[in-house]
């Protein structure tokens, strides 16, 4: 049985830490030389003195581990992140003792190892009660953000210790890159790429292909108001399909590291290209390095895309197993749509990052360093 105390203090006191604040080290000292004192003259006053500091610090050690025991922490996270952009996370706070209250606690996010103060702050919690806190989350780098848990502080109840605990909270959020505004001037010879040939059928176009009553989910910019003026019934028009508003859109991933700055660059434009296209209708398809995306449109599958977007990596050219997968898939392989290829490395040549190389359809877009 001896053998197992070890154990059971490490596992209790694993995610304890305890740091004395100012106003600790000045009580500390304060005590320390009311005990000198009463030993050096004897006198009860001063060991009666001594006894009720000492007393404060243990009080203040106890409660303090009442006020971080038995809590409990849910996490809300949103379904994926952009760079730079702020989004709403709400954590929820409740104390599981039966009846005692934890009072002063203030949390913190943990990620890589790191505390992250969110300025969430709760001065009292009851038994049994939950407390909802909201606040702004904002990533700086794509990828996956892994958020190893909570991090509770009190410093109740004389201020003289700050007392953390740890709790387990294992969640992960994709963050996808950052959507720059694009040049309109460079972004219209983008659209108008390739042929714009239509066939008669319903979708996105501009042509008229038909006109029909209003119904409930149409969205309101199809109404056509000279014919419901006239008519007196809401009615909206149906466009033609362009058969031709589709797009593969590549991305190589091999790089040296001094091109590193200029791929997350390429990855920035790469994602806003995408997003601007599927607004436009584009049935897009992504190719980033040896990986493809299936053709298709809609929110869902641009979402997608900007996670692959998000989770692509930078590849050595010394990979050599990495430009063997990327040429065997090339995109310009296939035909039928408009190709945009953005480059931040155009081969061993380029030793210098300057600016991203733009091609669609194989051909340089003039100004493409001015895209963003």
């Amino acid at each position: 049985m001896p053998h197992q105390s070890p154990s059971f203090f490490r596992r209790l006191f694993r995610h304890r830490r305890t740091n004395v604040t100012s106003e600790g080290v000045q009580f500390l000292l304060f005590t320390l030389a009311i005990g000198l004192a009463a030993i050096n003259t004897g006198n009860n006053l001063f060991y009666l003195l001594f006894a009720m500091m000492l007393s404060l610090i243990l009080t203040s050690g106890v409660v303090a581990e009442y006020c971080l025991r038995r809590l409990e922490f849910h996490r809300h996270l949103p379904d994926h992140l952009l760079v730079n952009e702020p989004s709403t996370v709400t954590l929820v706070a409740k104390n599981r003792k039966s009846w005692l209250p934890s009072f002063s606690l203030t949390m913190f996010d943990v990620s890589d190892g790191h505390e992250l103060h969110r300025g969430l702050e709760v001065r009292q919690l009851l038994p049994g009660a939950s407390r909802l806190l909201s606040y702004p989350l904002i990533a700086t780098r794509r990828g996956r953000l892994q958020l190893s848990g909570v991090c509770v502080e009190t410093e109740f109840p004389f201020g003289l210790f700050k007392k953390q605990t740890f709790y387990p909270l294992e969640e992960a959020i994709i963050v996808c890159p950052e959507l720059k505004p694009m040049d309109e001037g460079w972004l219209g010879g983008l659209f108008t790429a390739g042929p714009d040939r239509s066939i008669h059928r319903r979708g996105y176009g501009n042509d008229l292909y038909n006109l029909r009553l209003y119904q409930a989910g149409d969205d309101s910019r199809k109404i056509h108001w000279p014919t419901t003026a006239r008519t007196s019934q809401l009615t909206v028009r149906e466009t033609e399909a362009e058969d031709q508003r589709r797009a593969i859109v590549h991305l190589p991933i091999v790089a040296p590291m001094s091109h590193d700055a200029l791929f997350e660059q390429a990855v920035s434009l790469t994602a806003s290209i995408v997003h601007h296209l599927a607004q436009h209708g584009y049935i897009l398809q992504l190719v980033v390095g040896a990986s493809r995306s299936s053709f298709g449109q809609g929110d869902l599958h641009l979402l997608d895309l900007q996670r692959m977007l998000a989770l692509c990596e930078r590849s050595s050219p010394h990979a050599e197993s990495v430009m063997q997968g990327e040429s065997l898939r090339h995109p310009l392989e296939l035909d039928g749509a408009t190709i945009i290829v953005v480059q931040s490395w155009l081969g061993p040549e380029d030793t210098e990052p300057e600016n991203l190389t733009i091609l669609i359809n194989g051909s340089v877009v003039a100004g493409a360093s001015h895209a963003v």
